[in-house]
C-alpha cells in the first residue's frame, strides 16, 4: 500500500502528464493514461478524481498564471487596470491553440467546466478578480455602488461572453470588446486597450 507522501507523488506525476497531453491538443483519455502510468483507472481516479476534476485542475492551473502574467502587463490604475487585465487574459485564452482545440473538440463539456458553478475553475476566477476590484476600491482608484464580489461575477461574465463568443453566439472570440465592456461597466467610458490609439 502507498503512503500518503508517495501517493501525492504519484498524483503529480499523473497531473503533470496530463497537462502536457492538454498543452499539446491531445484528448484526456482516462483509460490510456492510466495505462501509460502503470496503474489501473480506479487508481487513477483516487489521485486526480474523474475526468472532469481532472480537466478542471488543469485549466485553474493555467489561469493562475495567466492572469497574473495579465496584471504584471499593465500599470494602469482603477477601471482601466481591471479591463486591461480583462482583456490582455481574454486575448490570452483566445490565442492559446491547445485551448481552442479544446473547445472545439468538447464545446458542451468545456462551457460547463469554465462558465458554470459545476466546477471550480469559474469560482477561483471571480474569487482572484474580486481580489482586484477590491485592491483597487481599497486603494481610491475606483468607485462603484456593486460590491467587489459583485463585480467581479459580472467582470468574469463578460469576458466569457466574448472569450466564448463562437460557442455562445456564432460571433469571432474578441478580447478588445471585453475590456471595453468592462471599462464601460467599472464607468471608464473614455478607456482605451492597449495597442489602440485614441
Amino acid at each position: 500500500m502507498s503512503s500518503p507522501g508517495r501517493t501525492s507523488v504519484l498524483g503529480n506525476q499523473a497531473l503533470d502528464l496530463a497537462r502536457r497531453k492538454f498543452l499539446a491538443g491531445d484528448r484526456l483519455d482516462m483509460q490510456k493514461l492510466a495505462a501509460e502510468l502503470g496503474v489501473d483507472r480506479s487508481t487513477l481516479f483516487r489521485w486526480v478524481g474523474n475526468r472532469d476534476q481532472l480537466l478542471a485542475t488543469i485549466l485553474s492551473a493555467l489561469a493562475e498564471p495567466t492572469r497574473q502574467a495579465a496584471l504584471a502587463a499593465t500599470t494602469r490604475t482603477g477601471a482601466a487596470r481591471i479591463a486591461d487585465v480583462t482583456g490582455t487574459f481574454a486575448q490570452a485564452l483566445i490565442d492559446a491553440p491547445y485551448f481552442r482545440t479544446f473547445l472545439r473538440r468538447e464545446p458542451e463539456r468545456a462551457l460547463r467546466l469554465l462558465t458554470t458553478k459545476d466546477s471550480s475553475v469559474q469560482h477561483e476566477i471571480v474569487a482572484a478578480i474580486e481580489r482586484l476590484v477590491q485592491q483597487e476600491l481599497d486603494r481610491g482608484h475606483l468607485i462603484h455602488p456593486m460590491s467587489a464580489h459583485d463585480l467581479a461575477y459580472l467582470i468574469v461574465r463578460i469576458g466569457e461572453s466574448f472569450i466564448y463568443a463562437d460557442l455562445i453566439t456564432g460571433e469571432d472570440p474578441d478580447a478588445t470588446k471585453a475590456a471595453l465592456a468592462v471599462a464601460a461597466l467599472l464607468g471608464d467610458p473614455a478607456y482605451t486597450p492597449k495597442g489602440t490609439s485614441v
